[in-house]
């Protein structure tokens, strides 16, 4: 277990800024203390740093698991997320700003400018097409319930079922207005993770 390199940690934090942005700073500085990410096996773990300095007791070899698995290290040193990460991206998921809110009437003195409402971006899906992105497969237009508004292409999106419960997250293969013309059978978002990982994937989780 390790603190990870400058090129591990740019590499990482790539990755968890295309779904949390800058609420990367709200996971390590927390009300509830302060919390870490380090590296243990190709895997970066997430925790508490009170849980690490009772985990420094404990040998290399014997130590199976620590905080939570965000994810893993490939050999090509390119990281990929896991979906244990999706607890943390869900309620920090990366915030867009709308279009500008119109102009009230003209105020004595004149106030600041006032910008859009922020956006969480995000996808819900059909309750018919539920089972399927859970099998690992990508979102199609048919199965597409809602996106969030001024969703650009290739960003990060955090995947809800209609009824507002996490399933995982992808990358958004159309953006927004695409999504509005495309065929039925076009795939709208790229399929990272999913919660159905926790039974297909169960003996390689940690």
């Amino acid at each position: 277990m390790r603190p990870l390199t400058e090129a591990e940690t740019r590499a990482f934090f790539e990755k968890l800024g295309r779904y949390i942005g800058e609420n990367i700073q709200l996971l390590v500085d927390r009300p509830d203390g302060t919390y870490c990410f380090r590296l243990h096996r190709d895997r970066v773990y997430y925790l508490s740093e009170k849980l690490l300095k009772v985990a420094t007791s404990i040998p290399r070899d014997n130590l199976v698991s620590l905080g939570t698995c965000f994810g893993k290290f490939t050999k090509s040193q390119k990281f990929r997320l896991s979906v244990m990460a999706l607890d943390f991206l869900a309620p920090y998921a990366k915030v867009g700003r709308g279009p500008p809110c119109p102009p009230a009437a003209p105020p004595t003195p004149p106030a600041p400018h006032r910008s859009g409402p922020l956006l969480q971006y995000k996808v819900w899906v059909k309750p018919g097409s539920e089972q399927s992105f859970l099998y690992g497969n990508h979102v199609l237009k048919s199965g597409l319930g809602r996106i969030t508004e001024n969703t650009a292409q290739y960003q990060g999106v955090v995947v809800y079922s209609m009824a507002d419960v996490p399933l995982g997250f992808g990358v958004a293969a159309k953006s927004t207005q695409e999504c509005r013309k495309v065929d039925p059978m076009a795939i709208v978002v790229f399929h990272q993770t999913d919660v159905g990982e926790y039974v297909r994937n169960e003996d390689t989780l940690t």
